[in-house]
């Protein structure tokens, strides 16, 4: 009889059953969808409960007013993209920013905000995929908001650095945020009554309306769209000038009339195939083509022989995502001439590939599709220009071998400090994040979410409604003829970007993370360490983690930083060394940084399987 090989070991089991399997950025979050499925409901009211619960105990990460992109399965159909990503206000116009003296979209306040999407999507989620009723997915978040919740690190530290700014100009939030005169602390019970109400209102609108359970899901759309909570939105963003980043006041463009005009939608999803599976995102709204254009680009390379943990492994990635990023950058956004389909293309990734060289690139190098010229935003080409004098051109094919005059600061084999101070980094009141959660029921539906927006650091809290407007908008770039240009009735290009991976033609693979504009690179190394490197999915969740700065930042001030590569020191020494020979410009961080909160979920055969990140001590998967 064989031996069983001894598994890999890993900071946390890998959870496996039959039944379904939960797994989220909050371990609460998590429990709460696994005891939806224990009481008959299935993979989408389990994530919509669990979203719901995300709003309670992650306020700094999601709230009521956010946005949702979700990609799923639903057994025995073919894989949708759901989009609830707002769109821009119609007040929201390029003349209005600038009469208000501004080049950029704020990064805070109420100006910012764009329809909310989260509560739309959920409900449309509920309706057609979903068994239970309102009342049944959002009662455990009632409670939770209404009794209270352990307060996490993260939370307290981000309230604590936007502690003087409630306290001088954001009121609202100082009310509900240090009601008890100070910063709620980790391990304090902390509630939030308000939005516990607000919750409590549309369930006994929804119920009073009688009838099925789709006529009360349509009940509690109107009351947050068209009733009493659009009501309370446009009269306090519209009225209400609100300091933000800029350290001036603004009052916001966000109407009623906004939100009754949208609704989320359906669309498919975007795909590339890869090594016998087919990979699927959301489309260029998104940053998820990004993943797919990385695989493309990688397709050249042998990556299975690769050194997971090897400078090889991460000068490619690097590099092909620095290409991938510009693409983005020159060409993503809610516009119809995206060329999509050229930038996934083999012979467009072919020629690309070829300008990936030993040495790292210091340029920005958007490809040119179809023969159309790329374009980037005025600062961007300007910044770049200035600080690599006398480059080449793109057309040149050739990318920057040596670091420019500005590059200085390379950290030295031997810093092991955390970059930046962990203190700093959450005090920050400029720190933003996201959620996660993704099902697998026993019937087979698979689901993967990301939720995002409405966090309490970047917006002032409703008065009687206890959320806050997301500041999406900030994405949006106040320069004409660009795909991210902003634009009313625009979706502003999230970095929001589940996953859905399919082996002959059914969903064996949902994963996502938090992480901005990281999420698809911390996203994409998990991927291939699973599929190419063999790893399980906590090994390839537990795998240290890299990102590179070299793309133009999606939220305020959208800087770049050219050349540099981010990595958890749990890399070899000889793997630092190698890519500084190289010309990376490399920092360290801790060993265990907030890099990708990745969660994930797998079918194999019978078996159901479930992983979650130990990074911030705050992700769990469940399931039996």
């Amino acid at each position: 009889m064989a031996r069983p090989t001894r598994p890999i070991f890993t900071t946390r089991p890998i959870i496996s059953g039959t039944f379904g399997v939960v797994t989220s950025t909050h371990w609460l979050a998590s429990q709460i969808g696994m005891s939806i499925l224990e009481q008959g409901g299935n993979a989408f009211d389990a994530a919509v409960a669990s979203c719901f619960m995300l709003q309670v105990v992650e306020p700094h990460q999601f709230g009521p007013c956010g946005e949702v992109v979700a990609i799923f399965q639903a057994k025995g159909q073919a894989p949708l993209v759901l989009c609830g990503q707002g769109v821009a206000p119609a007040g929201a116009t390029t003349a209005h920013f600038r009469t208000e003296g501004l080049t950029l979209v704020p990064g805070t306040g109420l100006l910012a905000a764009v329809v909310p999407g989260a509560f739309d999507a959920l409900m449309v989620m509920l309706r057609d995929h979903g068994a239970m009723t309102f009342a049944d997915v959002i009662e455990p978040a009632i409670g939770y908001a209404r009794d209270g919740y352990p307060v996490t690190y993260a939370m307290s530290a981000t309230i604590a650095g936007v502690e003087q700014l409630f306290r001088e100009e954001w009121t609202s939030s100082a009310a509900l945020y240090l009601a008890s005169g100070g910063v709620p602390q980790p391990g304090e019970v902390f509630a939030n009554r308000e939005l516990a109400a607000t919750y409590s209102r549309l369930c006994d609108e929804a119920n009073a309306v009688g009838g099925g359970r789709e006529r009360q899901i349509e009940a509690a759309r109107a009351a947050f769209y068209s009733g009493f909570i659009a009501e309370a939105i446009d009269a306090y963003a519209t009225r209400t000038e609100a300091m933000n980043v800029t350290g001036r006041r603004h009052r916001g463009v966000l109407t009623g009339a906004d939100m009754a005009a949208w609704q989320a939608t359906y669309e498919e999803p975007v795909s590339y195939d890869y090594h016998g599976l087919t990979v699927c995102k959301p489309g260029p709204w998104s940053q998820g083509p990004v993943f797919l254009q990385t695989l493309a680009l990688l397709k050249g390379y042998d990556v299975a022989a690769m050194n997971p943990t090897g400078p090889q492994f991460a000068h490619a990635l690097v590099e092909a995502m620095k290409l991938a990023f510009a693409d983005r950058d020159a060409w993503y956004g809610d516009v119809p001439d995206v060329p999509l389909k050229t930038l996934l293309s083999d012979k467009y990734n072919e020629a690309r590939r070829k300008l990936i060289t030993e040495r790292a690139s210091f340029d920005l190098l958007p490809g040119s599709p179809d023969g159309r010229p790329p374009r980037l935003p005025a600062h961007i080409a300007a910044k770049r220009d200035a600080e690599l004098p006398g480059r080449e051109s793109a057309a040149k094919g050739r990318a920057f071998s040596t670091a420019p005059a500005w590059y200085s600061d390379i950290v030295s084999v031997g810093d092991r400090g955390i970059l930046p101070e962990a203190d700093e980094f959450w005090s920050a009141s400029q720190h933003r994040d996201t959620c996660h959660v993704d099902v697998i029921d026993r019937h087979g539906n698979v689901v993967s979410v990301t939720p995002s927006g409405g966090f309490l650091n970047q917006s002032p809290s409703i008065p009687g409604l206890g959320m806050c407007l997301n500041t999406r908008a900030q994405v949006f770039l106040l320069e004409d003829g660009l795909p991210s240009s902003l634009a009313p009735g625009r979706r502003p290009r999230t970095s929001l970007s589940p996953t859905l991976t399919l082996k002959d033609g059914e969903a064996v693979l949902g994963f996502g993370s938090p992480g901005a504009d990281n999420q698809d690179q911390w996203l994409v190394q998990f991927f291939l360490h699973h599929v190419q490197h063999g790893f399980d999915l906590q090994a390839a969740i537990d795998a240290p983690a890299f990102h590179t700065d070299h793309l133009i930042a999606s939220f305020h001030p959208r800087g770049i930083d050219l050349g540099k590569v981010v990595l958890e020191n749990r890399f070899p020494e000889a793997t630092v060394v190698e890519l500084q020979r190289r010309g990376h410009n490399v920092k360290l961080t801790d060993p265990w940084s907030s890099f990708g909160r990745i969660c994930a979920v797998a079918k194999r055969n019978s078996l159901l399987h479930a992983a979650a990140t130990p990074r911030l001590q705050q992700a769990y998967a469940v399931g039996r």
